[in-house]
């Protein structure tokens, strides 16, 4: 089993959302989060005052996944979320050694389903 985090542009969600459908990956957990990485932020003026963004808009997704879906949901967010441009995002993946589904008390991969 694995954890993988991808960190995505907003408005590239809805792609990637349709990609993992389509590789029949339908549970996620998506948060709104900031942060910078390669981008370092950018700077903007509001009523003649400039300000620096460090802290850029991101969306995180939270997948556990059993092994047969690591690869399909890791391409899927790929296509989803490539631009080409700084910005497109990152994938984590780590080791998950133990899932359990509080309502079943399943645990392990049936857990993940």
């Amino acid at each position: 089993m694995k954890l993988i985090i991808a960190m995505i542009q907003p408005h590239k969600l809805p792609d990637v959302k349709k990609e993992l459908f389509d590789a029949e990956v339908y549970k996620m957990t998506v948060t709104n989060v900031l942060g910078c990485g390669q981008q370092k932020g950018y700077t903007e003026t509001y009523r003649g005052v400039i300000h620096e963004v460090n802290l850029i808009k991101k969306i995180r997704l939270e997948i556990a996944v059993n092994e047969d879906f690591v690869k399909p949901t890791i391409e899927a967010i790929k296509k989803g979320a490539f631009t080409g441009n700084i910005g497109d995002g990152k994938i984590f993946i780590l080791d998950l050694p133990g899932c359990i589904r509080i309502r079943t008390g399943e645990e392990g991969e049936k857990a993940i389903g």
